[in-house]
């Protein structure tokens, strides 16, 4: 591991102060439903806790840690940046910025890129964008729609939880802004429908469908090949933006670069953040020339495309291409997936399905049992296995990208271990 020069031993060898979680939760504002454990320190896919045990990470900061922890790329990039200069505002060029920008340009099918802070900010960037694109370029509309699909997940501000297809993320928050409209996800004739449904001409019409190429939080359901083929087409013929949400799949996580090439289709704007510095904040909402409609001052941010985020961001990026990680994604995730299917067959009154795309997968509960996907995530934490639900039927799986062959093993070792031990209960 690569230890800055800036900190002593002292620091980096002193004892971890014993956790005190009653404090936490006394100054901590209680908005997540934590798991019992407090982590201390990582390395490659492995956690501890503050009191020395040790976990197998197949959460990786909700697909976030592209590299796992403590990678020795991202450690070095992020020691030298921070040593030379970490923030000064996009009032200046940033040249950390613009090699980031020029590298998702040419390794996508983008022309542009706004950078901001997270997911949600890059959704709300792409919502905006949509509807200036809308009174700017088209005629006299009113009042745009977006259409999203239902299940889908698309942040927790106020425009980005109206966008969510899902009612439980927008109760206590009511007025909703306007401007949405949902479908369900892979039925191509509901979006027919509610695009003539909700043309009114100038004065209301759908100028932009949001949607992610895979729903995550919806449950890892993977977009189907037809669907997204007609979605395409139907934007070209109505002069509609597609927007794909690329924050969880994006970034190699789906075995692609991009959610998009599994689908072979190009949205005219995406979006991503999670994986993109492998932990360091940092958001983007890439869009082809044709709508980059935004000029200065219509759009902003203080911290976002700073050097520290951008120079960590390229040190993902660079190592993902140098070391061909895309490779490990795809023979990491199909090894997953045949695992998985195994533990089903072998379960079948306890699961219904597997789906997935490289290092995105899921396993569903049936619904005919009472146990939850929580339920799952405590009893292979006790075993040191660090599962997330996709909502309450769904066992999400989102190992580091770089896990290798004895960790897949060695986790669905682990899992079948904890699913026998339920099945005898």
């Amino acid at each position: 591991m690569i230890q800055s020069p800036l900190l002593d031993d002292s620091l980096t060898t002193s004892k971890t102060p014993e956790f005190d979680r009653d404090r936490f939760d006394g100054s901590v504002m209680q908005t997540y439903g934590r798991f019992p454990i407090a982590i201390d320190r990582g390395e490659g896919c492995r956690l501890w806790d503050t009191n020395g045990k040790e976990y197998l990470d197949f959460v990786a900061g909700i697909a976030t840690c592209t590299l796992g922890h403590a990678h020795p790329a991202l450690i070095a990039a992020v020691t030298e940046q921070i040593k030379k200069l970490h923030h000064v505002s996009n009032l200046y060029y940033i040249p950390e910025q613009g090699e980031l920008a020029e590298w998702l340009v040419n390794h996508s099918c983008a022309d542009k890129v706004f950078f901001c802070n997270s997911g949600a900010e890059a959704n709300e960037a792409a919502i905006k964008l949509v509807r200036k694109y809308a009174y700017t370029h088209l005629d006299k509309v009113e009042q745009p729609i977006i259409l999203t699909a239902k299940a889908s997940f698309h942040g927790r501000t106020l425009a980005t939880i109206t966008a969510t297809g899902q009612e439980k993320y927008q109760q206590g928050f009511a007025p909703l802004p306007e401007g949405f409209a949902y479908v369900p996800y892979n039925d191509i004739t509901t979006v027919e429908n509610a695009i003539a449904d909700l043309d009114e001409g100038t004065l209301r019409r759908v100028v932009g469908i949001m949607i992610e190429p895979l729903q995550g939080e919806g449950g890892v359901r993977p977009g189907d090949l037809e669907y997204f083929l007609r979605l395409r087409k139907i934007c070209d013929e109505n002069q509609i933006l597609l927007v794909f949400d690329e924050v969880q799949v994006g970034i190699g996580r789906s075995g692609k670069l991009w959610g998009y090439e599994n689908l072979g289709v190009e949205p005219d704007i995406l979006t991503s953040a999670k994986g993109l510095a492998g932990g360091i904040p940092i958001g983007a909402m890439l869009c082809k020339d044709s709508c980059a409609a935004f000029e200065p001052g219509n759009h902003a941010s203080t911290f976002g495309g700073n050097p520290f985020a951008c120079a960590a961001a390229l040190a993902v990026l660079q190592t993902l291409e140098q070391e061909n990680i895309l490779h490990n994604v795809q023979t990491r995730g199909e090894q997953l997936r045949v695992r998985l299917r195994a533990i089903a067959k072998q379960y079948p009154s306890l699961f219904s399905e597997v789906r997935g795309w490289g290092l995105i997968n899921g396993i569903e509960l049936s619904p005919d049992i009472d146990l939850t996907s929580i339920d799952l995530v405590k009893a292979a934490m006790e075993e040191g296995l660090l599962l997330a639900p996709a909502g309450p039927k769904v066992l999400r799986f989102v190992p580091p990208l770089i896990v290798s062959e004895a960790e897949v093993d060695e986790a669905t070792k682990i899992l079948e271990a904890t699913i026998s031990k339920i099945a005898k209960n």
